[in-house]
């Protein structure tokens, strides 16, 4: 085998994440791939790398059929779209294990856990040893794609443990984590039982990511919690971050850690939307025709509208009770004013979010029952995903966001409204505990915790002047369109430059994810 050129060092990426970066659709009997049609989210995010690379490889799971159900599937194959060409290997898990990884350990032990909510932490039925088997495998798929010096780029907290075993097989890569989601302060994240194997994978990295400040300080926070001898070092919080004071606020973040020997860059910078796209579907044509059906078929002289999926943190029961409050107070709004409430179900083994979706379905009900009548109903509840040309001409088409998770770790949902209003009148009601809110200044924050909160910025932003609506929007647009996605990807490159640029480092000799563990 020829030694890669220098060139090919820097430039080589492996994409570790669960999700494969396709969708695959039956047509004529025949499963084919499908890109992506929307442009916004982590699947189009990353592969926006692929153009910027000479070799691009992506390592996802695919579930293994059944034995006598249908023939094994192809682990490696390579794929051409709009991104470039890139190699996909598919990592066979049985049935059994995805809902073990994924389904149970993630989501009923560690997704309370990260977002703070440690009374619905359970690990009943959780075998920590399938998820950690899970990460193995991710981890050797990954080494066995990877070149020498490559750039492993691992995403999510359900991968927290490969970093550890990339470190073990390969010290020669160069190894990234990026967070998806909010990271909990130390006194929630030290409930978890494996918390040190956890750190240990996470310390094992020589990059780790964030979306705001607060979460890169809490990761900082619970690693001087577990380990001695950590020096931090701190700067001054920076654009696209704003300076307000609110939940998730920060003076300073923390940019490197030093231990035993060693450093680790702590890198913060938010995810951004793609506002040029989304102004080209609702200029177009077919995209005015799609806004102004939307306003026709909503019938309402102001329009509500949420996007979220069905998760406990997502805030939706606390929404939908103080639009109840806002209707027993305000009668005057009857016929007026609609809520379009889109809260996409989750999918088929997610037993832990199916009691949420119920509550929900039930709130709307009992309110439409309520308030509504034969020619006017206050909610229209949809629990199927729209496709991107819909969900952004609603976004057009609405007159107020209402953005209120009780956690989150950035929401472009909230991005995306801004790019989609193009400057005219609107408001965006955003929970101060979402990582956008750190990015959005004239966003009308509220605290999702407070009944107070909700219903006051409810008033507010139906009372807002036009004048104000428009003055708030132009400049949240000019934010978005100026940190977009390009601008993510162009910060993320460079940083990825500079770890190639370094010489490769020994395994550490201090914590790491011991042998032995694998038996425990």
């Amino acid at each position: 085998m020829n030694m890669p050129t220098q060139k090919e060092l820097k430039n080589e990426l492996v994409v570790v994440y669960h999700r494969q970066p396709y969708e695959e659709v039956v047509e004529d009997g025949k499963t084919v791939m499908r890109e992506p049609r929307s442009p916004n989210g982590i699947i189009p995010a990353i592969k926006g790398f692929f153009s910027h690379v000479d070799k691009a490889v992506w390592v996802a799971w695919k579930k293994k059929p059944a034995a006598g159900k249908a023939p094994d599937f192809e682990r490696r194959i390579t794929v051409s779209d709009s991104y470039g060409n890139y190699d996909v290997v598919r990592l066979p898990l049985e049935a059994a294990k995805i809902h073990q990884f994924y389904h149970v350990t993630s989501k009923e032990a560690l997704w309370p856990v990260i977002h703070s909510f440690p009374w619905l932490y359970s690990t009943e039925n959780t075998h920590w040893a399938d998820f950690r088997e899970v990460n193995r495998r991710f981890a050797e798929a990954a080494c066995a794609e990877a070149e020498r010096g490559a750039v492993v780029w691992v995403h999510d907290y359900n991968l927290w443990l490969a970093p550890g075993f990339v470190r073990k097989m390969r010290p020669d890569l160069k190894i990234a984590f990026f967070h998806h989601t909010q990271f909990p302060a130390p006194d929630v994240f030290n409930i978890l039982p494996w918390r040190d194997e956890i750190i240990d994978s996470l310390l094992a990295c020589d990059l780790v990511g964030f979306h705001v400040p607060r979460f890169a300080q809490n990761f900082c926070a619970v690693v001087e919690s577990l380990r001695e001898g950590v020096v931090r070092h701190e700067a001054p919080i920076s654009l696209p971050i704003i300076a307000r004071p609110c939940a998730l606020s920060e003076p300073r973040v923390t940019v490197q850690l030093d231990l035993e020997g060693r450093s680790i860059v702590i890198d913060t910078c938010p995810i951004g939307t793609a506002p040029a796209i989304i102004a080209k579907t609702v200029n177009s044509p077919e995209g005015k025709a799609r806004t102004e059906r939307i306003r026709r078929d909503m019938n309402a002289e102001t329009l509500i509208i949420s996007v979220s999926r069905v998760d406990y943190a997502k805030g939706g029961r606390q929404q939908l009770e103080a639009f109840e409050r806002l209707l027993a107070r305000r009668p005057d709004l009857h016929g007026r004013v609609k809520l379009l409430l889109v809260t996409v179900a989750a999918a088929e083994g997610m037993e832990v979010y199916r009691a949420e979706q119920q509550k929900i379905e039930q709130l709307v009900g009992r309110i439409n029952g309520h308030f509504g009548s034969l020619h006017w109903l206050p909610i229209h509840l949809s629990t199927t995903p729209l496709a991107f040309e819909e969900v952004v001409c609603a976004y057009a088409a609405a007159d107020i966001a209402w953005i209120a998770p009780l956690r989150d770790g950035l929401n472009l949902v909230a991005k995306e409204f801004v790019a989609a209003k193009q400057g005219e009148p609107g408001v965006l009601v955003l929970s101060e505990f979402s990582g956008a809110a750190m990015e959005l200044e004239d966003a009308v924050l509220v605290n999702p915790y407070s009944r107070s909160s909700l219903d006051t910025t409810l008033d507010e932003a139906l009372a807002m002047p036009e004048g104000e609506q428009r003055e708030r929007m132009g400049r949240m647009l000019q934010q978005v369109q100026r940190y977009d996605i390009g601008y993510w990807t162009r910060h993320v490159l460079a940083r990825f430059a500079r770890l190639s640029e370094a010489p490769a480092r020994p395994v550490a000799d201090g914590p790491e994810v011991l042998e032995e563990r694998e038996a425990a």
